[in-house]
């Protein structure tokens, strides 16, 4: 890649990374260099997703193909060896002490227990106590994170961590290298994840991958929904239901989605 492109490409990506300090909303610092309002940079997906602007892209586009490759390359490279595996989600908002937290702490370690390596967005919240668990238990605890413009960067509880710009490369990663996903309450990036690989067991594009939700308190809303509206009303078949299960109980979640 020549320097005029990389440097066009890598302006405010570097930024975005964030490290493991508290970053604060309205203001990312990195190192002394503190930004604030339109001086905030965007992401590797925003530039590459937008279709305003001068028509320049046409000419930075071929390049960004060489960057993504590249994040592929990372990601199957450091993976590859991995083993077995469970991505597990939830909300970034989760707060430490509180009981999803030590829920996710529990899920992080018991999948250890198991036999397997555990996988999250590598944020904080019950990607955290996830990767907590896991790494007090003396499991291979993995992040996969992603630059975002507000976010702190890996938790301190990765022992294996990778940084993505672009969230696609991101989402191949945690379906390839895991076996199931297990989900915790969580908000829109969880939503994604979880319709996301909902879609790929009922397209028949990745073979058995169990899909456990643990909180039924949480989760129900949206099943009763799926199965009265959404089937309901024809826009989708009666078995993909079943493309998922729900639980309160974090021992049969494990086992749910460990179980071959």
């Amino acid at each position: 890649m020549n320097d005029a492109v990389a440097s066009q490409e890598d302006r405010g990506d570097r930024e975005g990374q964030g490290g493991r300090g508290q970053v604060s909303r309205d203001a990312p610092q990195v190192g002394p260099v503190v930004r604030r309002g339109q001086a905030v940079p965007g992401t590797a997906d925003q530039r590459l997703l937008d279709t305003r602007g001068p028509s320049d892209w046409v000419h930075d586009d071929p390049w960004r193909v060489l960057r993504i490759q590249s994040e592929f390359v990372e990601g199957f490279g450091t993976l590859a060896e991995l083993g077995p595996a469970i991505s597990v989600f939830g909300s970034a908002r989760t707060k430490p002490g509180s009981p999803e937290y030590e829920l996710g702490v529990r899920i992080g370690k018991g999948l250890v227990e198991a036999g397997y390596a555990v996988i999250t967005g590598g944020g904080p919240g019950a990607m955290e106590a996830a990767n907590r668990g896991a790494s007090e238990a003396g499991g291979v605890s993995v992040g996969l994170g992603i630059e975002l413009p507000f976010e702190q960067g890996l938790n301190p509880y990765v022992n294996l961590g990778l940084n993505f710009r672009y969230f696609f490369v991101r989402k191949t990663m945690f379906v390839k290298y895991a076996r199931g996903f297990l989900v915790l309450p969580g908000g829109l990036g969880t939503l994604d994840e979880l319709f996301e690989a909902m879609t790929l067991v009922q397209t028949r594009k990745v073979t058995r991958f169990p899909i456990v939700l643990l909180g039924s308190s949480y989760w129900q809303g949206m099943a009763d929904w799926l199965r009265e509206t959404v089937i309901g009303q024809g826009k989708a078949s009666p078995k993909d239901e079943k493309l998922f299960q729900i639980t309160d109980d974090p021992d049969e979640a494990i086992s749910l989605v460990t179980t071959p």
